[in-house]
């Protein structure tokens, strides 16, 4: 089994395959995988280390063989919204609650919820479900996306 233990920056030309991981999957640093290609394969980086759409994995063999990472399509919710202070409110309602957002100019994605699409829907914006890769905000503070470098712990 190949062993992927270190980012790297080669070239398309050398790559041995791809790995298309949904957002859950490219926040987990040592994990058993399957590539694109069918492969088995594991990937064992520096704990806390995040994979973006693109990044380069190298292997710990002589050859290092490496792989291009790909954000898999995920069920989103969509926000379209050109009022700049709207915009705003939706991204601090949402960011309260600690959900991992897409920032886009005039757009905002975050994993499909119900519930919270009902919260945006009741501040006056129109939500759409798509199937896209998901690439949220990584932490302020150096933190995953999914954390977003929170430390401490709330009471809720």
């Amino acid at each position: 089994m190949i062993e992927f233990t270190a980012k790297g920056t080669n070239s398309d030309q050398d790559l041995l395959t791809t790995l298309t991981l949904p957002l859950d999957k490219r926040q987990k640093s040592r994990q058993r995988v399957k590539l694109d290609n069918g492969e088995e394969a594991a990937v064992l980086l520096q704990r806390g280390t995040v994979l973006y759409n693109d990044d380069v994995l190298i292997s710990d063999d002589e050859n290092q063989k490496t792989i291009k990472v790909k954000a898999a399509c995920e069920t989103l919710s969509k926000l379209e919204c050109s009022d700049p202070l709207l915009f705003a409110r939706a991204c601090y309602h949402l960011g309260n609650r600690h959900v991992s957002l897409q920032i886009e100019t005039d757009t905002l994605y975050y994993l499909h919820d119900h519930v919270l699409d009902t919260m945006v829907r009741g501040l006056g914006l129109e939500v759409t479900i798509v199937s896209e890769p998901f690439e949220p905000e990584p932490g302020a503070y150096g933190g995953s996306a999914g954390n977003a470098g929170h430390t401490h712990h709330h009471g809720h």
